[in-house]
């Protein structure tokens, strides 16, 4: 383990808490050494993918985790590839892992049974976003909990939300613009949708709340995807803690919306908190508190900062391209001219918004927001003439077919005409931006509202310049603009 590797496991620690760390990584590192020589003498099972398990619990996750913040998981996967094929087997966040790279593996990962690939996250995601959360859940309670989501996040649904959206977001960004002329993209994209999130889907207004869990969110978010190591100063532990803060302030909220809903004071249909504590199950019960948390917490991180991902790589993009920005504003002007003055934005305004959303599409091509995805064996399986072990987990990676040139002509050139009614159709399994098979994301119909939303926002109202040109993207453990994107920013003259 090298030392670069050691200084970022123990980034941001404090001073109280440095030496103590230091202490227990060499203890860890010492046991970690003894027992890679045991494993190593232990029989190999030819059977197995071809690939390195690195250290005990660590495995590769230290290199992957690194290579990510780079923008360079491509490339790790790449140089394994080269040795390996594509199948290989590998040791991240504390699991042994195989990962499949490919069309035939990514339908083989997400059409697969419950019972044979569980939608089971690693230690880190369970422990933030809970065991009970929508991805974790199998059969009958899984489609429970998702039927009374989707009741909020389909088209139907979404119609009735668009016009208190724009209000929310018009009226963000005017207070954002008005009190300085400079601001980071990122973290004002986070903010906006984070309170888009809790006012639209969760019914939560107050913003002392609202500020609150904003914070300890961001805390919770970075824990994902760090190492399950629980010990003073670890992003881990302090994720676990931010968790606990949550569910303390989310739990008095709780417990009054299901008093009112018991008075007949509270429509169960109002928000999704409200809904999930309405819900009854095949017996007649009601859903347990956990049960609640556990989905708040997991959708509130799934419906915000992915939106807010996909926002900044658009605002990186506009501004960087200007042919794109051109024609993206023509389109949006083009909206306002068929509207009443003063009219806000409509359903139909949004799906008139076709070359933005392709735009949009392309991005998500050439960076997804999420670079892949986990399942867990439940069972001995075999992909590939390789065996999969029971207990193991598999990891299907986005990158693998979104530029495939197979797949898609010239796929390193940004071209959103390629959406447009493509001569050669998009194979399945291939474009994977929100998953696939029957977990894929059932947020993408917000998603595509709400940057839409932002976007049309953005484009009529006000002008931008990018503070830093040569920014690079780097995933943390999502793609964002590596400083931040840091903008100025000034109202349009037209408007």
């Amino acid at each position: 383990m090298s030392k670069n590797s050691i200084d970022w496991l123990l980034q941001d620690l404090n001073p109280q808490a440095m030496s103590f760390s230091y202490l227990i990584l060499a203890t860890f590192l010492l046991a970690s050494i003894v027992l890679l020589i045991i494993f190593s003498r232990g029989p190999k099972n030819k059977s197995l993918p071809k690939g390195s398990l690195g250290f005990p619990i660590v495995g590769e996750t230290l290199s992957f985790l690194i290579a990510q913040r780079k923008e360079q998981g491509a490339k790790w996967v790449e140089e394994r590839i080269s040795k390996y094929g594509s199948v290989f087997k590998t040791s991240l966040m504390g699991s042994p892992t195989v990962v499949i790279i490919g069309q035939a593996g990514n339908k083989f990962i997400l059409t697969a049974d419950d019972d044979v690939l569980a939608a089971q996250q690693p230690p880190t995601i369970q422990a933030i976003g809970g065991k009970n959360n929508l991805f974790e859940l199998t059969g009958s309670r899984y489609k429970l909990i998702k039927g009374a989501m989707l009741g909020f996040l389909k088209p139907e649904s979404l119609q009735n939300y668009v016009k208190r959206m724009d209000d929310i977001v018009r009226t963000l960004i005017l207070e954002e613009s008005r009190e300085r002329d400079t601001i980071k993209a990122v973290v004002f994209m986070k903010k906006l949708t984070f309170n888009v999130a809790c006012d639209v889907l969760f019914g939560i207004k107050d913003e002392f709340t609202k500020e609150r869990l904003f914070d300890d969110f961001n805390l919770s978010f970075k824990a994902i995807w760090s190492l399950p190591l629980n010990f003073p100063g670890t992003v881990f532990r302090r994720g676990l803690q931010a968790r606990s803060r949550i569910v303390d302030c989310i739990l008095p909220i709780l417990r009054k919306r299901k008093e009112e809903i018991s008075a007949g004071t509270m429509d169960p249909r109002s928000d999704v908190i409200s809904c999930l504590l309405a819900l009854r199950d095949e017996n007649g019960e009601t859903i347990d508190e956990g049960t609640v948390v556990d989905n708040f917490v997991m959708l509130m991180i799934a419906s915000h900062d992915t939106s807010a991902i996909l926002l900044s790589l658009m605002i990186w993009k506009l501004v960087r391209d200007p042919k794109v920005y051109k024609r993206v504003l023509a389109e949006h002007e083009e909206i306002l001219k068929g509207r009443d003055k003063g009219g806000g934005l409509s359903w139909g305004d949004l799906q008139k918004m076709r070359y933005t959303w392709r735009v949009a599409q392309e991005l998500m091509r050439l960076i997804p927001p999420v670079f892949g995805s986990f399942r867990k064996a439940l069972k001995d399986i075999s992909f590939g003439g390789y065996k999969i072990p029971k207990g193991w987990q598999v990891l299907w990676v986005a990158w693998g077919t979104h530029t495939n040139g197979d797949v898609f002509e010239r796929p390193d050139e940004f071209e959103p005409s390629r959406f447009e009614g493509p001569s050669r159709p998009i194979p399945p399994f291939t474009y994977l931006p929100f998953g696939g098979g029957l977990r894929t994301c059932i947020g993408n119909e917000f998603a595509r509202v709400e940057t839409l939303t932002v976007v049309h926002n953005l484009v009529t109202g006000y002008e931008w310049s990018q503070l830093e040109p040569e920014e690079v993207i780097t995933r943390q453990p999502m793609p964002y603009p590596s400083m931040g994107l840091p903008i100025k920013i000034r109202p349009r003259k037209s408007s």
